[in-house]
């Protein structure tokens, strides 16, 4: 019987057969002569079978402890591979899942995040990658350099991770940097198995992305900025400038071509888009597109220059009156790589910043002297507050209200007493405290009694001897205003308002001995006592005017951020900036560029 199938069946087998003749005949070949005899055989080279290879902590850990980048992350290490029962993790079958070629992708544009990306590129995984593809047909150098890889790329990940999420200085471990707020508590054995797909989550580690969409922002700033520098950043404008609107001088031509275009001519559309560059959007006053208008239009300070000035000093935390010399002069003048540092700096802070803020709570950003109320993740309104001067620094931390405490008294702190006080008390302690409408009382609250104060020795008063309290009471005359707001805390440091409602019109508002008073009191007495039955405007005012202390407890207690931030990009786009006021950008920057 003649079957359809038998011409296709004497093909196969003349094949077989020519196929051995070969390699019999292979003998006298070279190696690289039988390999390719091999490969021309159905189904390529022959590939060891088995199971997947495992690992345990002895390995784990002796890998990790011969890399000296590697040490940090032994704990993330043996964490992940426990919690798979120390299964390999970048393989599945013997073959390398995509996860990883796509990390060390992300690891080669590190520098697009301000980071080093040799500090990263501990292994050379080319070379690992070939001599496993080389290794196929022996099951036992294959495992063997499985695991080795499959270790080496955790290592990788948790080193480069650790920087990304949790930043590559740690705060608290630095004396002279100043920073408090609770941790950033990211698990990223967690991260890592998001990523390999093995478990849910709603951060997107899996796309090795930011968790703050503020990082983001500064991060396409920082790209801007350098696309900036490498333009030959931008003009120096004469030290000696001085221009007010409708003047003209030689100085408006350099003036506008360093707010208005640039020396680069704008990038085309796709390159710009690479580049992470939108060409309508502002840095800081300065457009990436563009190019400088002609002198001969260049010299008068028309309106279109002036208002391009009061953006940038709004930018830049100053009062935007057009006027260009003194502040607003120096400013323009920071060198764009002063500028990109300083933004590199900013986002190393957004990775110590806890992964997710909770969805109500009170943020105070120090360098700009600004209050932000966050209602449902979205800011109900923002008011000026005065914070420490230098050498009262208000702290930087994170902590939660209690209270809102209405006609409230101050208590002088011993250092007022003993460097300001002191003298006058001991002169006439009952002449002075009636001046200043105050009294020396024993215990607190409720239970204080007015002490006598003839009966204390002024003189010689030390805090190991200072058993009272010295307060002011409530009224006009009182340092908090009408209203305080209490997040107990070891720092002392508290919201208040304030007598001196005249200092928040100063552009900056360092004038405090460390608490943060805010511009709008009762406003904000209204808004965290809205939930609070019986406390609407009229009852928060009745109480004030009648002169006892009082204390209302919040019906829940309000997350309260005290934060350090000098640069930042609005909802529009630009790029804002703030003098750092009390050197903690330089003392981070010590350790995070060195």
């Amino acid at each position: 019987m003649n079957s359809p199938f038998r011409p296709a069946f004497l093909t196969t087998l003349l094949f077989w057969l020519l196929s051995l003749t070969m390699l019999a005949s292979a003998s006298s070949c070279s190696q690289e002569q039988k390999e390719k005899i091999k490969e021309a055989l159905p189904g390529g080279p022959a590939k060891a079978g088995g199971p997947q290879p495992t690992l345990d902590s002895v390995y784990i850990v002796q890998y990790m402890s011969a890399e000296p980048k590697f040490k940090d992350q032994i704990e993330w290490g043996k964490k992940f591979y426990r919690e798979r029962n120390f299964r390999l993790g970048w393989f599945r079958n013997h073959e390398l899942v995509p996860q990883a070629r796509t990390m060390l992708g992300v690891i080669t544009k590190a520098a697009d995040e301000g980071l080093d990306p040799k500090e990263y590129k501990t292994k050379d995984f080319d070379k690992l990658f070939a001599d496993l593809e080389a290794a196929q047909s022996d099951s036992v150098k294959r495992n063997a350099l499985e695991k080795e890889i499959d270790v080496a790329l955790s290592g990788t990940y948790f080193n480069w991770a650790s920087d990304f999420y949790r930043g590559t200085v740690d705060p608290r471990a630095v004396k002279t940097i100043d920073w408090q707020v609770k941790r950033n508590k990211i698990k990223l054995h967690k991260a890592l198995m998001t990523i390999l797909k093995e478990r849910e989550s709603t951060y997107p580690y899996y796309e090795f992305e930011p968790l703050h969409t503020e990082y983001d922002q500064l991060k396409k700033a920082l790209a801007e900025y350098r696309t900036l520098q490498r333009n030959g950043g931008w003009p120096t404008i004469p030290a000696t400038t001085k221009l007010k609107p409708g003047q003209t001088a030689p100085a408006v031509a350099v003036l506008r071509q360093r707010l208005l275009g640039t020396k680069a001519p704008a990038p085309e559309p796709a390159a710009a888009t690479a580049a992470g560059v939108t060409p309508a959007r502002t840095v800081s006053n300065t457009s990436v597109a563009g190019t400088a208008p002609a002198a001969a239009t260049g010299e008068k300070y028309d309106e279109e220059l002036v208002q391009a000035v009061k953006e940038f000093q709004t930018q830049n935390g100053l009062k935007p009156d057009g006027v260009v010399g003194g502040e607003t002069l120096r400013l323009l003048n920071i060198p764009v790589a002063q500028r990109i540092d300083q933004l590199i700096l900013n986002m190393e802070r957004w990775r110590w910043i806890p992964k997710r803020f909770e969805p109500n709570y009170l943020l105070v950003n120090i360098p700009d002297y600004k209050l932000h109320m966050i209602e449902n993740n979205k800011e109900v309104f923002d008011m000026r507050v005065i914070v420490g001067k230098a050498l009262n620094a208000t702290p930087v931390f994170s902590d939660k209200m209690e209270y809102v405490v209405l006609a409230p008294y101050w208590n002088v702190p011993f250092s007022i007493i003993d460097k300001e006080l002191r003298p006058k008390l001991a002169a006439d302690p009952h002449g002075t405290l009636d001046r200043l409408d105050m009294e020396v009382v024993k215990g607190s609250g409720s239970k204080a009694t007015p002490v006598d104060p003839g009966s204390i020795n002024w003189a010689s008063l030390t805090p190991a001897t200072w058993k009272y309290t010295l307060r002011r009471r409530p009224g006009p005359k009182n340092d908090l205003g009408d209203v305080k707001f209490i997040f107990p805390n070891s720092n002392d440091v508290y919201l208040h308002d304030t007598p001196n409602d005249q200092l928040f019109s100063q552009a900056k508002r360092g004038f405090s001995h460390g608490c943060v008073r805010v511009e709008e009191p009762l406003k904000l007495a209204e808004y965290l006592l809205r939930n609070k039955p019986g406390w609407d405007m009229a009852k928060i005012e009745e109480t004030i005017a009648a002169g006892e202390e009082k204390y209302v407890s919040l019906k829940e207690h309000l997350p309260v951020y005290l934060v350090y931030f000098t640069a930042w990009v609005d909802q529009s786009g630009n790029v804002h900036f703030r003098d750092d006021i009390y050197g903690h950008d330089k003392s981070l920057a010590k350790e995070y560029f060195n």
